[in-house]
């Protein structure tokens, strides 16, 4: 009897220890495979699953998102990070409208030329929706032929990441591709983990090299890194007592198309939008890591005169029991919570109730 292959033993596993009832399986549909996809890069399912589920509800299909505001888009991924996933999420849906009739292209080949699919994620959806013999190549997919093979080099050097498609495509089963690529994914999520792998859980650790060598917390190479830059920026919170007046950045770069407080000294920004403070305060620096810097955020409380006319167009006032929810990055969320449930803050408020239960975006 023939050894069973690499394709095989992951198959078998997955249809009887993988996971099977996750929002987005058990659907060919390609509108909610492809917002799985896009939402779990870099990103974890249980943080995925809540922010799928309000997506979904309040965009059902491709055309609703495409009819949307960017910034109704923006709004309901707000917290989930990575923020260009979300503009290209948006150009993507209005180019599927415009170009493909409302209907997705039914190969990788195809989807990979759609604003934000990567060959990777364009071989998922086609595996998923369309049954297509696709080669995916995520970060989990990377950890477990690392070790299986026993790569050395970091996976996302060049020669490396070249090895590791040649590969993923010459791993591909003859049938099953949806359970085989669900496999590979479920693998690297709970089974053959980043930190402490469970091996004796694995249906490929009999094959598996880095098990053979005891090199499983050595493999893949780590990126070469040096110190994260430093950055710093001052928020200005202005307040007129039951608002909070928010700036709406642009569609691009860091925070594209999300709300934040006008950013800069506070001289500066009074001046700019014409309004006068009672009285300001500086509040505790609030620090948060990015992909490729770390940010401390210098925030200062400014009370204002209320305004309903402001000198700069792009900026809005937003009612403070709303401000945590309305959209923001997470640090601003986690800024806004802390002020909100100071005890000054709640008697300025026209409803403590709703204050105190503000939760911060994830």
């Amino acid at each position: 009897m023939d050894t069973p292959s690499f394709a095989d033993r992951l198959v078998a596993w997955q249809k009887t220890a993988g996971r099977h009832d996750l929002p987005w399986q058990n659907t060919r549909d390609p509108y909610r495979v492809w917002l799985s996809e896009i939402m779990l890069q870099q990103t974890q399912v249980t943080t995925v699953i809540p922010y799928y589920q309000r997506f979904l509800a309040r965009f059902p299909d491709v055309q609703a998102l495409a009819a949307a505001p960017v910034e109704t888009v923006m709004e309901h991924w707000a917290g989930l990070g990575y923020y260009a996933r979300a503009r290209n999420l948006h150009r993507c849906a209005r180019e599927v409208v415009a170009h493909h009739g409302g209907q997705f292209p039914a190969s990788a080949a195809g989807l990979e030329e759609l604003p934000g699919i990567g060959r990777s994620t364009a071989a998922a959806v086609a595996a998923f929706a369309f049954g297509e013999q696709a080669a995916i190549l995520d970060g989990n997919v990377k950890r477990v032929l690392c070790r299986y093979f026993a790569i050395d080099g970091f996976p996302g050097a060049a020669a490396v990441h070249r090895q590791l498609w040649e590969l993923a495509e010459s791993l591909l089963p003859q049938g099953d591709i949806e359970a085989y690529t669900q496999g590979l994914m479920d693998l690297g999520a709970g089974t053959c983990t980043r930190s402490r792998p469970a091996c004796e859980c694995c249906p490929l650790t009999a094959g598996c090299q880095a098990r053979q060598q005891g090199r499983q917390a050595t493999l893949p190479t780590v990126r070469p890194r040096g110190a994260l830059p430093e950055r710093t920026a001052t928020f200005v919170l202005l307040h007129d007592g039951g608002r909070l007046l928010f700036e709406r950045r642009p569609p691009v770069g860091l925070w594209g198309g999300l709300l934040v407080p006008p950013e800069g000294t506070v001289d500066v920004v009074l001046a700019r939008l014409g309004l006068r403070a009672r009285g300001c305060r500086p509040l505790p620096p609030l620090r948060h890591s990015f992909t490729h810097f770390r940010l401390t955020l210098e925030p200062v409380l400014c009370d204002v005169e209320a305004s309903p006319r402001l000198a700069e167009p792009g900026y809005e006032w937003v009612a403070l029991e709303q401000a945590a929810t309305a959209g923001v990055p997470t640090p601003i969320g986690k800024l806004l919570i802390s002020l909100l449930n100071q005890p000054s803050t709640r008697r300025r408020s026209a409803d403590s109730t709703l204050v105190r239960q503000a939760k911060p975006t994830k």
